[in-house]
């Protein structure tokens, strides 16, 4: 499909320029996240991409070392284990940049759904489907809107309910809407939204998205 080759074009090209222009803030990022704390400087995690299919996703490592991480799990709102360079890479979203190489190998790309765990893709498997007909990306519209999703679940009685009920059907609808309406276009808007969101003023929630019925 045109639309989808456009797409990985732009992917390759991005990526590839990105990392070599960005290779000197990578490697002091990773210098001071290895040398923070214990743990090394990235973060590895399986998660699900396009039709079902596994993954490494990288990230450089924000948070203190668990076996949850080491079992391809997530566990909502452990804000107490963020370390303090964590916290500001994760505020900057620079932890993200070493996604730019799972987007250089055809992993992800730079806009798509945001991938998961397994563990939380067998939630709403019907739902899954469609959103897992993509490339996941590095950001989205679900990203964007729940950029302060730590904050929401941390305060949550209990945050594992909080993200199965509340967060991520709003996210698959987000995802499901990116999946029916994609373009090029719209995924130039979602870049410059993106960085808006990370360096700009805060804004409000999105408004609800009508969802579909499932057959």
């Amino acid at each position: 499909m045109l639309r989808d080759t456009t797409k990985r074009i732009l992917d390759v090209a991005v990526s590839s320029v990105a990392l070599v222009v960005l290779s000197p803030v990578l490697i002091v990022i990773g210098v001071v996240v290895a040398s923070s704390s214990r743990g090394g400087a990235f973060f590895r995690q399986q998660r699900v991409g396009r039709d079902g299919t596994p993954f490494t996703m990288l990230k450089f490592r924000s948070m203190t070392t668990s076996q949850d991480t080491r079992a391809n799990a997530f566990t909502p709102g452990q804000r107490h284990r963020i370390t303090t360079v964590g916290a500001i890479l994760r505020k900057t979203k620079l932890d993200e940049l070493p996604q730019l190489w799972n987007v250089l190998i055809g992993d992800m790309s730079l806009v798509g759904p945001r991938p998961e765990v397994p563990q939380w893709t067998k939630v709403y498997p019907k739902r899954w489907e469609v959103v897992l007909s993509v490339r996941p990306g590095i950001t989205d519209p679900a990203s964007i809107e729940y950029r302060d999703e730590e904050s929401i679940l941390a305060s949550a009685e209990d945050p594992d309910a909080c993200y199965r009920d509340e967060i991520l059907p709003r996210k698959l609808d987000l995802s499901e809407a990116y999946v029916r309406n994609r373009s090029f276009l719209g995924d130039l808007a979602i870049l410059i939204r993106t960085v808006v969101a990370v360096f700009g003023r805060r804004t409000g929630p999105s408004p609800p998205i009508q969802r579909q019925s499932q057959p």
